[in-house]
C-alpha cells in the first residue's frame, strides 16, 4: 500500500471511529459504570470483533476481485453510494440515548470482553459497511493480503485508542453528546456523504 493511500485511509479510519455506533455507546456506558481500566476489556472485545468482521468482508472482496478484473470499479461505485446513504441516515438520526444506572451491570473481565465482542460482530450493517469502505483503498495491481493486513491493523489500532479515549472521558463526553448529539450526528453524516462522493474518484 502506497504511503499516501495509507495516510488517506488513516484519516478516514479516525473519522469513522469517531462516529456514533453500538460499540461507542457500549464503551461510554461501561466507562461511566466501571471506569476506564475495566472498560479496556470491553475495548479489547470490540477490537477482536472488528478484526473478525473486517476479515469476513475482505474474504468476499478478494473473491470478487479474483472473479473479475472490473469488480473493483463496481465495488468502489456501489460502496460510495452506500456510504452516502449511510451518511444521510446518520444525518437524520436522533442523538444517542444513555441510560446509566450506577452500580449496575456485571463488571467481570470475561463479561465485558464478551459484550464488546458480541456488539461488534452482531451488527449486520458492519459487514456491509466494511465491504463498501475498504475497496476504496485497494490497489488491484498489488498483492491483496499485505494490503488487507495493513488496513485491518490500522483500523483496529485506531478504534482501540478512540474507544479507550471515550472510556477515559465518559463522564464528560456523555452529557455533551446528549446536549449536542444531533449536531454531532449531522457532522458525522456529512463526513460519510463526503467520503462516499470523493473516495470512488481517487486513484
Amino acid at each position: 500500500m502506497a504511503l499516501h493511500t495509507w495516510l488517506l485511509y488513516l484519516v478516514a479510519a479516525i473519522g469513522l471511529s469517531l462516529t456514533p455506533g453500538p460499540n461507542s455507546l457500549l464503551v461510554l456506558t461501561h466507562g461511566a459504570l466501571h471506569g476506564h481500566r475495566r472498560t479496556l476489556y470491553t475495548v479489547a472485545g470490540g477490537a477482536l470483533g472488528f478484526t473478525a468482521v473486517i476479515a469476513m468482508s475482505m474474504v468476499g472482496i478478494g473473491a470478487l476481485l479474483q472473479a473479475s478484473a472490473h469488480a473493483l470499479v463496481v465495488l468502489k461505485i456501489v460502496g460510495g453510494a452506500y456510504l452516502v446513504w449511510l451518511g444521510i441516515q446518520l444525518w437524520r438520526s436522533p442523538p444517542m440515548v444513555f441510560e446509566v444506572r450506577p452500580g449496575g451491570g456485571d463488571a467481570r473481565a470475561a463479561t465485558l470482553l464478551r459484550q464488546g465482542l458480541l456488539t461488534a460482530v452482531s451488527n449486520p450493517k458492519a459487514l456491509l459497511f466494511y465491504g463498501a469502505f475498504l475497496p476504496q483503498f485497494i490497489d488491484a495491481g498489488q498483492p491483496l493480503l499485505p494490503q488487507f493486513a495493513v488496513m485491518t491493523a490500522t483500523f483496529v489500532v485506531v478504534e482501540w485508542f478512540v474507544e479507550w479515549g471515550l472510556a477515559l472521558l465518559a463522564h464528560r463526553v456523555r452529557p455533551w453528546l446528549q446536549r449536542s448529539g444531533r449536531g454531532f450526528n449531522r457532522a458525522c453524516g456529512g463526513l460519510f456523504v463526503g467520503m462516499g462522493c470523493a473516495l470512488p474518484l481517487t486513484r
